[in-house]
């Protein structure tokens, strides 16, 4: 599943959540963040049951973007158990993606 998050509703949706969460922090200006939008909605579908992804506008929602340093996008988080377990920063294949996700949400 992919949604929005807003600094009102983030804890709730990503810090409480049960499954892991990739969060995407980008912002609607950034070139690379959108050429990695379609990965993104393609790897909602794929890895559906076992993650969450939520995207944060850091231009709507820049405590959010304080709060986890972000100091570049586009820059992926995977958030397990309310607490971050892993971050990546810039474009990627889908297939180096795949390779994040998996090493990070899979691994028991």
């Amino acid at each position: 599943m992919m949604r929005n998050a807003t600094e009102q509703d983030f804890d709730e949706i990503v810090m409480q959540n049960d499954k892991p969460v990739l969060v995407d922090f980008w912002a609607p200006w950034c070139g690379p963040c959108k050429a990695l939008a379609p990965t993104l909605d393609e790897l909602a579908e794929e890895y559906a049951d076992e993650i969450d992804i939520v995207k944060v506008n850091i231009d709507e929602n820049p405590k959010l973007a304080e709060r986890f340093e972000v100091r570049g996008i586009p820059l992926l988080l995977i958030v397990k158990d309310g607490a971050e377990a892993a971050r990546a920063f810039g474009t990627m294949s889908r297939s180096r993606l795949d390779a994040f996700v998996d090493a990070n949400v899979s691994a028991a």
